[in-house]
């Protein structure tokens, strides 16, 4: 335990470098930073829902840079194709065989812009690579680079031309992350740093070969027994809230799948890391809890009728699931 704190203590020094290079592009969201690097340090796809204009984009562009990680942007129209995404095997006369040309998924950092624009057999093209980390072209499987992350955004006011994403691969992704507008004073940094004054380029800190020691590290954060049974309680009243004293179950349709207990536990973690340390307290598992249930928490037609949340319906959760 002690080695494992004292190489917590010197990478964390990394995470803050990290931090400071993504200041120079992001002012502010500290929340969605936290979650990016979540992802990257647990393999954990991300789905970031906001508003046009809060520099979704640039974070995960900024993110790829500090980690000398292959990124690569797709912005998702009702026209792509699931060959857009995965790659082909194209047909040579002159030689009469097929040659595999890969799609953009071979890279390490996807940035899937506006995800909800394309149809859901370009959603299916994406399922494999999530969960498996490979994808098949043709007769061959092909696995992907490590670390592989899809980033994709989405944004919640616009539905014209948008597709519902199913929820099988809703599911798939570790968090999602809400980001809102900038308060007064980040706004007038955003504006300085707007014409107003030069930009520091964003500069690399490690590759991901340091990143992959990172994530060995995270797996290593202990976990009391105690605290796995409280994560096992929170997912579990989300499917009988009855049982644990609420009087919710009128809202919610279906509660969090077991992937939820796998992610919770994995956020919990790299929260823990984030903060220096080489164990995880409840208050990890509080803060990282609402990213990782929100979008597995399928409201009844009672609840939209009534403009229940899923946030409100964690919170009713964390009131009555008692704290080891």
């Amino acid at each position: 335990m002690e080695q494992l704190k004292k190489e917590i203590q010197e990478q964390h020094q990394l995470i803050n470098r990290i931090r400071q290079e993504i200041a120079k592009e992001l002012v502010g969201q500290t929340d969605l930073v936290d979650g990016l690097l979540a992802g990257i340090l647990s393999s954990g796809h991300i789905l970031i829902e906001g508003v046009p204009g809060l520099a979704k984009t640039s974070a995960v562009k900024a993110l790829a840079s500090t980690i000398q990680a292959r990124f690569k942007r797709i912005q998702f129209t009702p026209d792509l194709l699931p060959a857009d995404l995965i790659g082909t095997e194209i047909y040579r006369p002159k030689t009469g065989d097929f040659v595999t040309r890969k799609g953009p998924l071979f890279n390490n950092i996807i940035l899937a812009d506006e995800i909800n624009r394309a149809p859901s057999k370009v959603q299916s093209a994406l399922l494999e690579a999530m969960q498996e980390n490979q994808v098949t072209i043709g007769d061959t499987t092909y696995v992907l680079p490590k670390p592989f992350l899809v980033l994709a955004t989405q944004n919640p006011i616009e539905q014209e031309g948008t597709y519902p994403l199913p929820e099988a691969q809703v599911d798939r992704f570790m968090l999602k992350i809400i980001i809102d507008y900038p308060d007064r004073s980040q706004e007038l940094d955003i504006l300085n740093k707007s014409g107003f004054s030069v930009k520091d380029p964003v500069e690399a800190v490690m590759d991901t070969a340091r990143i992959e020691q990172m994530a060995g590290l995270v797996r290593q954060i202990y976990v009391d027994d105690k605290l796995k049974e409280y994560i096992v309680d929170l997912v579990l009243a989300t499917r009988q809230p009855q049982k644990y004293g609420m009087k919710i179950a009128e809202y919610v349709q279906f509660g969090a799948s077991p992937r939820a207990t796998i992610f919770l536990a994995q956020a919990a973690r790299v929260r823990a890391f984030l903060q220096g340390r080489a164990y995880v307290t409840p208050q990890d598992i509080k803060i990282a809890a609402p990213d990782v249930l929100r979008h597995r928490i399928i409201l009844s037609f009672e609840a939209e009728a009534e403009d229940v949340t899923t946030d409100e319906i964690i919170k009713t959760v964390f009131d009555f699931v008692e704290v080891p």
